[in-house]
């Protein structure tokens, strides 16, 4: 039976039945320092006694923004423990999101991770009347550290945060998660520790990890995947270990030797894109070995139909070759979580096929957020997100869209009663605007976003996310934007490769290391190069789904340029907005 029915009896839990001294690790000073399952609640509860003493009240909102870290975790529980609600934020969203998120919730104390983040904050400090109190996890000169918190606790006793703790209930809202929204101002998602609890239960079976696991953490925390996995490692009793950036992962990967990471596909492409790079560096019959390899695995199949001659020669590639993609993944990994956005099935077809498996999963903020997964248990199929979790329902409607019933389906939009009946019908399903359907009746496949779908001048419908995992198979393609809504065709705006560009074309004898990006995409060798990529991928699709043009841009979208939102999502409308010249070069002629 499952032992948890608050958020933070998790870690009590883990203390009870597997107290570990490195239940969170943080490189510091070039070494891997650990914290116990003691000292970590120890900490949450001192800082619980100092809410009190600061006037933290139950129902109160306490906001953080910061990247991975052991204080962040630390604050989440301690918020909870007096009945508050936690307000994550990201770190790298617009002050005009920051002033939109503190108006709508009313947060009275909000800690960051740093002085950037702090004075972010408090330049829009006046417009945020209900912020008491601002605190940085760094250690800051003349700035409030969030140690201030536990020095108030000395007045409160322990006691008063435990009748707290005794008056929180399964069904209670536990945290309000401002989704990034790939349009509008941010919605908050309001989801209950029932909510949340029953996604971390669901999941113990698929996520292949136990008390003597240890995982990398480098996805944003704040974001409900990342943090649903969390208090899953806690409850597995696994040790969680901070990758100190995005830059360091492939070290930290290496050094940390971890069992299981979660994943973006944006990341796992460049972990690919990396690995690849190196095959190309080789000559002579181990750049043939390599590719041979490489080729195998796009043809394998794992639901038992490769001939045994083929069985033979995987076998070979993966003494050879896949062997030392898993050394350069700490070699221990037993499975990578993906999740966020769509995983290129060629992906996943080649990673499983070299045995480092990608459980792929689908699922919202509003569903707390696993829907589906790819498990050992229940099976992988390369192009799906996997069959439902224990406990969740999914329908199929009319139009093709999934709606999603079930324990981990939000409480509603806070403060917008209005849009959470529209997204949650009178019968319980959440409409989660995915257009999808169930291969073989069992593994959910999810074919694009109902509002991103669009239709030609001509009346026929266009996929654009479906197309763009088609087109960023070419190594020539980073990124991908398929536009064309009420146009007479589709068309393309495409980041290349840059990186992999100047590779080629010194193979070709060119030498173009020197020139800029913006040179680069007006070279008319390369967009002869990319037209010969766009022909060869339009051969997939009908005449009418086809691109008849494409514009090359000089540099990669970004989440700072609000091209992206912080899970890797597009920002569509943004996009367009920043490229009219662009939109107007290819539809004006």
């Amino acid at each position: 039976m499952f032992q948890a029915q608050r958020l933070f009896d998790v870690p009590y839990y883990q203390l009870k039945n597997f107290p570990n001294e490195n239940m969170f690790v943080t490189k510091t000073n070039g070494n891997w320092v650990g914290v116990h399952t003691k000292s970590f609640l120890d900490q949450a509860m001192l800082i619980s006694r100092g809410l009190i003493a600061l006037g933290v009240e139950p129902g109160d909102m306490v906001a953080m923004a910061s990247s991975n870290r052991v204080e962040w975790n630390v604050f989440d529980i301690a918020i909870q423990q007096v009945g508050a609600i936690v307000v994550p934020l990201y770190p790298n969203i617009s002050v005009n999101d920051y002033k939109y998120i503190f108006k709508d919730c009313g947060a009275k104390i909000c800690c960051v991770g740093n002085l950037e983040l702090f004075d972010k904050i408090q330049s829009i400090r006046t417009e945020i009347p209900s912020l008491e109190h601002l605190f940085t996890f760094d250690k800051i000169n003349g700035i409030p550290n969030w140690s201030e918190i536990e020095l108030k606790a000395k007045n409160i006793d322990e006691s008063l945060v435990r009748a707290r703790m005794d008056g929180i209930k399964h069904d209670d809202l536990a945290t309000i998660i401002y989704t990034s929204g790939t349009t509008g101002n941010p919605k908050g998602v309001m989801l209950s520790h029932k909510n949340i609890l029953s996604n971390v239960e669901a999941c113990i079976e698929p996520i292949p990890a136990d008390q003597h696991s240890k995982v990398l953490s480098f996805l944003p925390v704040c974001h409900i995947y990342e943090r649903m996995l969390h208090y899953l490692y806690m409850y597995l009793g696994c040790s969680i270990h901070f990758a100190e950036s995005m830059e360091t992962i492939g070290e930290n990967i290496r050094e940390v030797k971890p069992d299981v990471f979660s994943a973006v596909p944006r990341l796992i492409e460049k972990v690919y894109d990396k690995i690849i790079a190196k095959g190309d560096e080789l000559t002579g019959i181990k750049r043939k070995l390599f590719f041979w390899a490489v080729d195998l695995a796009e043809r394998f199949d794992n639901t038992g139909k490769n001939s045994l001659f083929f069985n033979i020669q995987l076998r070979i590639a993966r003494k050879l070759i896949f062997s030392k993609w898993k050394d350069a993944l700490g070699g221990n990994v037993r499975a990578i979580a993906s999740g966020s956005a769509a995983l290129q099935p060629r992906l996943a077809r080649i990673f499983l096929a070299a045995e480092i498996p990608i459980l792929e999963g689908y699922g919202l903020t509003e569903t707390s957020p696993v829907v589906s997964v790819n498990s050992f248990q229940k099976g992988i199929r390369m192009g799906c997100v996997g069959a439902l979790i224990d406990g969740v329902q999914v329908q199929i409607a009319a139009d093709g869209e999934i709606l999603v019933k079930g324990p981990n389906v939000m409480m509603g939009y806070y403060k917008l009663p209005e849009v959470t009946a529209e997204a949650i019908d009178s019968e319980g399903w959440f409409h989660t605007g995915d257009i999808g359907e169930f291969v073989e009746g069992k593994f959910l496949k999810i074919t694009d976003r109902k509002k991103e779908i669009f239709k030609t001048s001509g009346g026929k419908y266009i996929v654009p996310q479906a197309m763009e995992n088609k087109f960023k198979e070419s190594r020539f393609i980073e990124q991908i934007v398929v536009i064309g809504e009420g146009e007479k065709f589709p068309a393309a705006f495409i980041i290349p490769a840059f990186s992999f560009l100047k590779e080629w074309a010194s193979r070709h004898g060119h030498d173009w290391h020197n020139l800029s990006n913006q040179e680069l995409i007006e070279h008319k060798e390369v967009i002869i190069r990319i037209q010969e990529e766009i022909d060869h991928f339009n051969l997939g699709f009908g005449n009418w789904e086809q691109l008849k043009k494409f514009v090359l841009l000089p540099k990669e979208l970004t989440i700072d340029n609000e091209e992206l939102t912080p899970t890797l999502k597009l920002k569509r409308k943004n996009i367009l907005k920043r490229y009219t010249a662009e939109y107007n070069q290819i539809y004006s002629e």
